[in-house]
């Protein structure tokens, strides 16, 4: 059996991945990486577009393509980023739950009581208990990984997903920040009575104590409710799309509005990334697209000023990249993914090559 060394110098990264390797065709078992993708192909209470369940299937497809020499870290590839396989009952659950929950959806959007109606009421009751389970099994998988010394990545999946990523994550650390990339703020209470709805992540995640400060860039969809939220509690900062595109047109710079961002967050950051943060033409198929947003670049230097700043990255999420009827969805979040893949690295002290410079 070859090493980790043998088969770094048996590899050639400008060939085409391995087939039958794992995620970006890179010839590392689990043992030899440093990086850890927990897929988390779940979206029980979708509630527009469907598909973020197909997101991490779609993302290791598209990841074979994906040419290993980044930039900015172009030895990320040597550490290892090895995809872990999603339980068989987190997909079937999904499936199944996610029919329990429809006509849930449509009684509410028809003006109706779901305690009227026991059976909805009843069925409601099943999908919050197996949330429930769901959370405590990511949150269980994800320490096994991070117990190994392992850096671990959550890939939904909805954005219901990463909470037991952060449950992890609090039971590892007394006190961290959330650099939060959305369109939504996320702090709706129980959306349409799932406690733990993807439109509720964030309302969720400041109930954790250890949570102190949650920080959102390219927010341009919110509710009354969620304003309230936000001047009731002194944990979240918002930066929409309208403030930081104003700020750019009367010629603050992205670096200054970059280097502010970062300044609220406290020392320990978990990064949570969903899709929708970005123009829609980087994602035409996520679930509750947005008019505006980030682009590609903005996006992904705010990342690169955090990997480099004296903040310690502990956790990141990317979530509700949804397939479409081609590939372009799973190639835009493979290269996302990579991107934060080199991000957490680096910021962990990693050796992930010089920037090529031109």
């Amino acid at each position: 059996m070859l090493s980790k060394q043998q088969k770094i110098e048996n590899f050639d990264p400008s060939q085409p991945g391995l087939a039958d390797a794992t995620i970006y065709g890179l010839p590392f078992n689990a043992g030899e990486s440093e990086i850890i993708i927990l897929p988390a192909p779940w979206e029980v209470t979708v509630s527009y577009g469907s598909g973020a369940s197909e997101g991490p299937e779609a993302i290791f497809n598209a990841s074979f393509q994906v040419d290993l020499l980044h930039q900015e870290f172009p030895d990320l590839w040597k550490l290892g980023i090895y995809m872990d396989e999603a339980p068989e009952q987190w997909i079937a659950n999904s499936e199944k739950y996610k029919i329990l929950a429809q006509p849930i959806i449509e009684a509410l959007e028809n003006g109706e009581a779901i305690e009227t109606f026991p059976q909805l009421q009843s069925d409601l009751d099943k999908i919050n208990k197996a949330s429930v389970q769901f959370n405590q099994e990511v949150k269980e998988r994800t320490l096994y990984w991070m117990n190994q010394g392992k850096k671990v990545i959550l890939l939904g999946g909805d954005h219901s997903t990463p909470m037991g990523y952060y449950e992890a994550l609090a039971s590892k650390n007394d006190s961290f920040g959330i650099l939060h990339f959305d369109a939504h703020m996320d702090l709706r209470e129980a959306y349409e009575g799932f406690t733990y709805s993807h439109a509720s992540i964030m309302y969720n995640a400041i109930k954790l104590p250890q949570i102190e400060k949650i920080i959102q860039v390219g927010i341009r969809d919110f509710s009354e409710g969620e304003v309230n939220v936000i001047k009731s509690s002194n944990k979240v900062k918002v930066y929409t799309d309208t403030d930081l595109k104003a700020n750019q047109f009367s010629g603050k710079t992205w670096k200054d509005q970059c280097d502010e961002i970062l300044n609220q967050l406290p020392e320990n950051v978990a990064v949570s990334f969903d899709i929708d943060a970005l123009y829609r033409w980087y994602c035409p198929n996520t679930g509750t697209p947005v008019p505006g947003g980030l682009s590609y670049e903005q996006a992904t230097y705010l990342l690169s000023r955090l990997a480099s700043s004296d903040k310690k990255i502990i956790g990141i999420d990317l979530v509700e990249v949804a397939p479409g009827s081609d590939d372009w969805d799973g190639n835009v979040g493979a290269r996302l993914l990579f991107h934060l893949c080199g991000v957490f690295a680096k910021n962990s002290g990693m050796n992930v090559g010089e920037k090529i410079q031109f």
